[in-house]
């Protein structure tokens, strides 16, 4: 028993090591043009602010949006930048994989002793994405301190595991897009649609958008688990969407179901792959 736990954590812990081995090669190069690397998650980050800038600037003008004050929608906004910055980082550059496979580079990764998914998620990294997550987590901090939360020991223990399902759940999402890249190689901006336009639709709150919209994703595609529902569940505010109120408990059952259909996404695809013969 003891040796097929420690076999057990082993397989679990090794592709871990050699993802933060690789990503810290990638950094190593980068740092080697340090006035670039600032330059370019300096401008990452103004990216992220100018984007919540917009959020601000709605809810400036309207007061107030479904109920939903600056605080509230700030809080929103903050916590999707995060996720998705987070998702992008960790596994952004899997959106690549149709240049992979053009490429017949993908071939190479397959004959190679670590998982080819740690390998594309790694290809390039670009830690200047940092720029974004720092913003993203400024702004959910302030927002967090601004709303007016009840807050217990439940829910100061519960925020991390909300934020790291967030983030899984948006892992999730950019492998289930990227899968579609096995059976057509140019459906990278259709996989960007799912993942830069899941974020753009998560930064507000959820109760503004047409209701066959909010089931959509909630129950198909679960962006509504990245920010709608923790928010509803922070704020103790009821689901303006008519929704039932146990969903707001869901997140961390949505991460881990979202992250075995990206997994069974991942290995279905490579299973059809077939090389390009180059």
């Amino acid at each position: 028993m003891a040796d097929l736990l420690a076999r057990t954590r082993e397989s679990v812990l090794w592709p871990v090591r050699v993802y933060v081995l690789l990503a810290w090669t990638w950094c190593r190069a980068l740092a080697q043009y340090p006035a670039s690397l600032v330059m370019m998650t300096l401008s990452t980050s103004l990216g992220a602010f100018a984007e919540m800038g917009a959020v601000f600037v709605v809810f400036g003008h309207a007061g107030e949006v479904s109920g939903f004050g600056m605080a509230e929608g700030l809080l929103i906004a903050g916590m999707a930048t995060t996720a998705f910055a987070c998702a992008d980082m960790v596994m952004g550059m899997v959106e690549g994989l149709g240049r992979h496979i053009r490429t017949g580079s993908l071939d190479v990764m397959l004959v190679r002793p670590v998982p080819p998914l740690v390998q594309m998620a790694t290809d390039r990294f670009a830690p200047r994405r940092l720029g974004r997550i720092v913003p993203g987590s400024a702004v959910t901090a302030v927002a967090l301190a601004a709303c007016d939360i009840d807050w217990s020991v439940g829910k100061v223990l519960m925020l991390p595991v909300l934020l790291v399902s967030a983030t899984a759940i948006c892992c999730a999402v950019w492998i289930i897009g990227a899968c579609l890249q096995f059976f057509v190689a140019d459906a990278r901006e259709a996989a960007n649609s799912i993942t830069y336009g899941g974020q753009a639709l998560s930064e507000y709150p959820m109760a503004i958008y047409p209701k066959n919209v909010v089931r959509a994703a909630t129950f198909v595609l679960p962006l509504a688990f990245v920010t709608w529902q923790p928010a509803l569940y922070l704020l103790d505010r009821p689901d303006p969407t008519g929704l039932p109120g146990f969903l707001r408990f869901a997140t961390p059952f949505v991460a881990v179901a979202l992250c075995a259909v990206a997994a069974a996404c991942w290995r279905f695809g490579l299973r059809h792959y077939r090389s390009t013969g180059s």
